[in-house]
């Protein structure tokens, strides 16, 4: 961190199928921004790596988090992989230090709220842990229906309280 007199500003974004989105947070259940961004088309990578480069440049956090798309981690599309690897490059261009977690760890962490959670149920918890995302919960979805957008919200989320969890709250 590079002032004492302010708790660290940590950025999580989940990457999915339709663009990207992003959660600020100062400090552990302090969400002061958050966003879910659609990109469509064939440059629809360039355009998500352009909208995170202007995200990271407004915020400078002093942590980026991000999920672990690595053999080790989940997998996911191509161009999510390249997409990743990309922010990830970002990142270390600007001495932003870098935290990635599997989906599994996600699902682990979460785990002790009775067995794995679906999304649905994470995005419920989420909402009880940070009030101001109540609104955002979306309805439980059938199973002909499309993931809602909002949770790539939650996911982003969850990506960032693991990270509170998995370093005890501090940064650096």
């Amino acid at each position: 961190m590079t002032n004492d007199n302010r708790s660290a500003v940590v950025l999580s974004i989940y990457l999915n199928t339709r663009g990207f989105a992003f959660v600020v947070f100062e400090g552990h259940s302090s969400p002061y921004d958050w966003g879910v961004r659609e990109m469509r088309g064939p440059q629809k990578s360039n355009g998500c790596l352009l909208r995170i480069s202007q995200i990271i440049d407004r915020y400078a956090p002093d942590v980026l988090v991000i999920q672990d798309i690595s053999e080790q981690g989940t997998r996911r599309a191509r161009w999510i992989s390249k997409l990743n690897g990309s922010i990830t490059e970002l990142a270390k261009d600007r001495g932003i230090p870098i935290f990635a977690y599997s989906r599994a760890q996600v699902r682990a962490a979460f785990d002790e709220y009775g067995g794995p959670p679906t999304k649905q149920l994470l995005a419920q918890l989420i909402a009880k842990h940070i009030p101001a995302f109540e609104q955002y919960v979306p309805p439980p979805r059938k199973p002909w229906m499309s993931e809602d957008r909002r949770m790539a919200l939650f996911d982003a989320a969850a990506l960032a309280l693991l990270f509170f969890r998995s370093t005890g709250n501090s940064v650096g």
